[in-house]
Formats: structure tokens, sequence, C-alpha cells
């Protein structure tokens, strides 16, 4: 408990938590409809957000609010996992575990029903409230490097389309860096928006590599990035 509390000191003077992304620019990052993000991160009447804006305002999402949708969007698209779960897992987590983010702060796995976090070197499944099971891990955690204390601090959007009956592995080439180029995704330091900005005033993705020194992969995966 006493890390989890050291983890939210931490976080309160980082830059991950900064009100940083457009709900425009997210949901094209995340390759997710924005009338979904919003639903997520803002709700709906009487029904709360999934998970908690850093923006007070309401109007910008935090890198960490990025990764918390990030980790959504693949429980949701990979094992249709209804949000009512969702909510019971979180509560779970949150109330159990002494977890206040829990879609950042620990693993979320399903088989394909149920949600599981990674605790105590244990699977517990939240949606039972405790019992263990086998996990079936997402393709998005691996997109996501975390420091010692175990929070997210580069996240690798994905750059084409998914498909989870036959998913095709992903480079992890753009990056996501709160800490790089204002927290705009980059490749090798440079803005994907760049890179796609003189793409379509002319410049050859080969021309490109040139000048900025980068593999002609990461220059087309910048400007797939881009073209979403």
């Amino acid at each position: 408990m006493a890390t989890k509390r050291r983890n939210s000191a931490r976080l309160a003077r980082d830059p991950r938590i900064a009100p940083a992304y457009s709900f425009a620019d997210a949901a094209r990052y995340l390759r997710l409809p924005l009338p979904t993000l919003r639903h997520w991160s803002l709700g709906l009447g009487k029904v709360a957000p999934v998970f908690p804006m850093d923006d007070p305002g309401g109007q910008f999402l935090s890198f960490m609010n990025l990764v918390e949708a990030h980790i959504l969007a693949g429980i949701r698209r990979k094992h249709g996992v209804g949000l009512r779960q969702v909510r019971r897992a979180l509560d779970y987590v949150r109330t159990k575990c002494g977890v206040d983010r829990p879609l950042i702060d620990q693993s979320f796995q399903t088989d394909g029903r149920f949600l599981f976090i990674e605790r105590l070197e244990q699977l517990i499944n939240a949606s039972k409230f405790g019992q263990l099971a086998m996990p079936d891990l997402l393709p998005q955690l691996d997109r996501i490097d975390r420091d010692p204390a175990g929070l997210p601090v580069k996240l690798y959007p994905f750059t084409r389309s998914i498909d989870v009956l036959m998913p095709v592995p992903a480079p992890k080439l753009v990056v996501v860096n709160p800490l790089v180029s204002f927290g705009r995704p980059s490749v090798g330091g440079v803005p994907t928006q760049t890179i796609w900005s003189r793409f379509r005033a002319g410049d050859s993705p080969a021309h490109l590599a040139d000048d900025y020194g980068l593999a002609l992969e990461a220059i087309e995966e910048a400007i797939r990035c881009e073209a979403a």
C-alpha cells in the first residue's frame, strides 16, 4: 500500500497526467471511434466514466488516460467483454486491492468472459471476486513500457487495422512518450505529423528516410499512423 501511495505522489507532479490530447487526436492515435472514447472518458447521463480523466475540465486526455483507453480497447476488441463486467472488475480492484487506477497499475487480462488482474504472482478473476484462473494475455499489454515502479512511460500505438481473428504482429516503431515531441507520436524523435506533412507535400518515403536518418520502415509507419 505504501508503494501505491508513493506512486500517487509521483504522478501528482508528473507530465504523464498533464492534459495534452484532444478527444479527436486520442481517438485517431488509438484507432477508436470518437463517441466510444468520449463515453469511456466522460460517461453518459447517470452512467459514470470507465476511468477518471486527469483534466478537471474534461476537455483533454493525459498520457495515462491514453494508456487506460488503449488497454480497455484491447479488452473490448479481443474478447468482447461487456462494460458492466469491466466496471465490476475495476470496482473489485479498487476496493479489494487498494488500486486507484487499475487500468494503468495492473495488467488486466481476460478469458473471453471475465477480467483478470495480476497480483501477488497469481491471477485473480476480478469478476468472480477472487477465484483464480489462467490468463489470456492481451497484445496491448506488450505495447507499453513501464518504469521501475510499474507505471507506463511509453505507449506504442497500433499503426494498422487490428484483426482480432488473424492478428498480424505490428512493429513498435511509432511511440507516444510524454517527454518527446510534446507527447505526440514520433519515430526516432521526429513527430509523425512532421513526416506526414512533408509526405503530403510531395516528399517520397525514401527521401524522408534519408533526410532524417531513419529506416524506411519507420517512415512508412509514421505515414500509416497519421493516415489513419
